[in-house]
């Protein structure tokens, strides 16, 4: 019998977070025999496909701004209605042509409304073929945006019409769907929670002692990430930390400009003690090593943290209406995960004031959390696939 096969489709707009975790899972699933095309919407990624993952890079966009108001195309442009068209026939005919057993959708019709232009044909499409696949939300722990009733409602409507399965890739325990979705138990039976998504896998290159004790400043993709770097630099000589190495990972979606800067700030305060890179493949090798770790509270770097064991200063992204960094950092740190420093509150003298309270703690213990998501999701998703192949 042939593999059963999946499409996953994900679209990252200003961050890599939600191309991360959908390249995670796309892995996972590959190694659990499956046939995974995973089709991507963002600018490409640094970094290739798992083995046994085929890629579809459809025409690439992302967002002008923080407030997630405007599509622009790979140029930077405003998209317009002949460039969604040509889109979304593309979306439609990799579909086709992977034929699935199970469609996935990263996020919508949780978020992403701004791509429904092509994610409502491609649903319809495959509700309407003559072997539908199973369908399949995939969804973080904690929703971005407004808390609205009313969006809400229409959010429940779309996964009762669309949807089969709603995977939330969060456990429970630590933060329930309903925290930022007012409507879970009107699609409470089509809710399976995974756990959190994490690569639990070790880079097998480089040196394995790289980031030995050292303290790993990093912010993602680093698009909004500037502030933060900047004040981890400054905050360096005000620390009891200022004689180790700080290595700052600035991202590679960090502008050149803000790079610059960064080098200049480096070289006039950084006392040979400051290393500035884009990014590093072996990231979740330095937490593994490093003493210490600086850095928003995203989806996959606090799972990387937790799971590396690492101490911890989390300083959510917080512009524009975006409260999921701050609501997860906020309930870590009630925990005893991270040690939390508000956005609005940062400054080198705060940073470095809650880099020696979190330096004084010993690392955290990660037993509490459900880290097994992308081998929980694997296994329903394949589940759900050889079902529906009887």
């Amino acid at each position: 019998m042939s593999a059963r096969r999946v499409f996953l489709y994900v679209q990252h707009l200003l961050g890599v977070g939600h191309l991360k975790r959908a390249m995670t899972l796309a892995a996972a699933l590959a190694e659990h025999g499956l046939e995974v095309t995973l089709a991507s919407g963002g600018f490409a990624p640094p970094d290739a496909p798992a083995p046994g993952v085929r890629w579809v890079q459809l025409p690439a966009a992302g967002t002008a701004d923080t407030g997630f108001s405007t599509l622009v195309d790979a140029a930077g442009r405003p998209v317009d209605d002949a460039w969604k068209a040509a889109r979304s026939a593309a979306l439609l005919a990799a579909w086709r042509d992977a034929d699935p057993d199970v469609l996935i959708v990263e996020l919508f019709p949780f978020g992403r409304r701004m791509m429904r232009f092509e994610l409502l044909p491609l649903l319809e499409a495959a509700r309407a073929a003559p072997r539908p696949p199973v369908i399949v939300c995939s969804v973080r722990d904690l929703l971005g945006g407004k808390i609205e009733r009313a969006r809400h409602e229409k959010i429940a409507a779309q996964v009762e019409a669309h949807f089969d399965h709603v995977l939330v890739h969060g456990d429970p325990a630590v933060v329930p769907f309903e925290r930022t979705f007012l409507c879970t138990g009107r699609i409470a039976g089509r809710i399976a929670y995974t756990g959190y998504i994490v690569d639990a896998r070790l880079a097998t290159h480089g040196d394995p002692d790289a980031g030995r004790d050292e303290v790993i400043v990093s912010a993602g993709g680093g698009a909004v990430g500037a502030r933060l770097l900047d004040a981890a630099i400054r905050a360096r000589p005000l620390t009891a930390l200022a004689q180790r190495t700080w290595r700052v990972l600035a991202g590679v979606n960090l502008p050149d400009a803000d790079f610059a800067a960064l080098q200049a700030r480096i070289a006039q305060a950084g006392e040979g003690r400051v290393i500035l890179e884009r990014s590093r493949r072996d990231f979740t090798v330095l937490l593994k090593n490093g003493f210490l770790s600086i850095s928003q509270v995203g989806y996959n770097t606090t799972m990387e943290l937790l799971q590396a064991g690492i101490r911890a200063v989390g300083v959510p992204f917080a512009a524009g209406a975006e409260i999921e960094q701050t609501l997860r950092a906020r309930l870590l740190a009630a925990r005893g995960l991270l040690e939390l420093l508000e956005e609005r509150a940062l400054s080198p003298a705060a940073l470095a004031a809650a880099v020696d309270r979190a330096a004084a703690r010993a690392p955290a213990a990660r037993a509490a959390i459900d880290l097994s998501g992308a081998a929980r999701s694997a296994a329903l998703i394949a589940g759900w696939a050889q079902a529906r192949s009887r």
